[in-house]
């Protein structure tokens, strides 16, 4: 099973369906509890964040807000990756591993 490797942003273990999402311009394709997949987030993306089961992100680090929000909301997060809005098809069923910092599909 291919994997991507990132920065632990917020423990947990969530297995569900990849949303890229690249802009806030194409949320009507989220749906709760989606793992929400993008390059990263600002304040503006919190109510999507909210939403979301959990985040997967290129950029950031332990101190990114998509990090820092998912911890407040107790969502289980990967950020730092890099390359997960390349290498993960939207759509497809994922494990997203915030204790190890690695996402699985």
């Amino acid at each position: 099973m291919p994997s991507i490797k990132g920065i632990p942003g917020s423990p947990g273990i969530v297995t569900g369906i990849a949303r890229i999402i690249k802009s806030l311009d194409q949320i009507e394709k989220f749906n709760p509890k989606d793992i929400l997949v993008t390059e990263a987030t600002n304040p503006s993306w919190t109510p999507l964040i909210h939403a979301a089961s959990a985040v997967v992100t290129d950029l950031g680090g332990a101190l990114s807000h998509a990090a820092i929000v998912c911890r407040e909301y107790g969502i289980t997060a990967v950020v730092g990756t890099k390359k997960a809005t390349q290498k993960i098809k939207d759509g497809s069923k994922i494990t997203v591993n915030g204790i190890k910092g690695e996402v699985t599909f």
